[in-house]
């Protein structure tokens, strides 16, 4: 085997490790590949980033530790009278749990109830070719299009008529109708992604329309389904405006709601209000981190198709 002598290094010369360490040659950098400089600038944005978007979240904190109401006007005076007073106040003498309570019921169903039907949808539309399957997404896509302010008024007469006002169905059907559209076009897109050669197989081994859909697609959709998911169960956790007029029995007031309690016509209690927001982050970030190793691969394969 021949070998070659490194421009470098002269014939007959001493060969020392200094000199072939001097002597060897930089790999070219691949493409994709960050320089020492680019690395550095990349982390350095990513780090400003997170900065930001923690900001708002420790200010909060920070604020639910002043025991007065007016400190969010004076900040600086909070470090020296740190209390969890705020905190005490709110479990013990509001009705944090039973808003916690009814939370969870409206998000939980309208996450299952949502997820199932957007799932569905999705699935009939990336696979079955029915008379007018492109109209039904753009339908979906259009019910989006009417703001919250004129839905208001007919669905609470409707509603009504149902005999479904003051109930947590009345909260998960409205939030279904918010969160089931982008769910369904999240879930097509994702569908697409699938190889129809699954459903083949599915059926060459028996299973009918509905067994390959459970037993097959599902387990392969899962990061798809945990971005719904998720979305579903913000949407519910988060709304304001049907659940501030269709619940009238305040042991059945959402978060959202109870949250309204502490704004009075002439003042607000920022404090107790601060303490909330924070206690009310806890059950949406444990969800988050429940689902949160799909998401990212949920997000980004949902969009490839569609």
């Amino acid at each position: 085997m021949s070998t070659t002598t490194p421009p470098e290094i002269k014939p007959g010369s001493p060969v020392t490790p200094q000199v072939l360490a001097s002597s060897r040659i930089r790999p070219a950098r691949r493409r994709g590949e960050r320089g020492p400089l680019g690395a550095a600038l990349m982390h350095g944005g990513l780090i400003v980033a997170s900065l930001i978007a923690l900001a708002p979240v420790a200010w909060l904190f920070f604020l639910s530790l002043g025991p007065d109401k007016d400190d969010y006007l004076h900040p600086g005076k909070i470090m020296g009278k740190l209390s969890f007073s705020n905190y005490s106040f709110v479990l013990q003498h509001t009705a944090f749990f039973d808003w916690f309570k009814s939370t969870m019921i409206v998000a939980l169903g309208t996450t299952v109830i949502g997820v199932f039907v957007a799932a569905t949808t999705g699935y009939a539309v990336s696979r079955m070719r029915f008379p007018g399957y492109k109209s039904l997404m753009w339908v979906l896509l259009l019910t989006q299009a009417f703001p919250i302010a004129i839905l208001i008024v007919p669905m609470y007469e409707i509603f009504s008529e149902l005999g479904l006002i003051d109930t947590y169905w009345s909260l998960i059907v409205i939030n279904c109708t918010t969160a089931v559209p982008y769910s369904a076009w999240l879930l097509k897109g994702y569908f697409d992604t699938i190889p129809f050669e699954i459903d083949e197989a599915g059926r060459v081994d028996g299973l009918s329309p509905f067994g390959t859909f459970f037993r097959l697609i599902l387990p392969l959709a899962r990061p798809g389904l945990a971005v719904a998911a998720f979305y579903n169960f913000i949407t519910a956790v988060g709304e304001v405006a049907f659940a501030t007029t269709f619940m009238l029995d305040d042991s059945k007031y959402t978060f959202a709601v109870g949250l309204q309690t502490f704004v009075s016509q002439h003042d607000a209690e920022w404090n107790y209000m601060a303490a909330t927001a924070v206690l009310i982050a806890i059950p949406v970030s444990v969800f988050f981190y429940l689902v949160q190793k799909n998401l990212v691969t949920g997000l980004t394969a949902g969009g490839t198709k569609g």
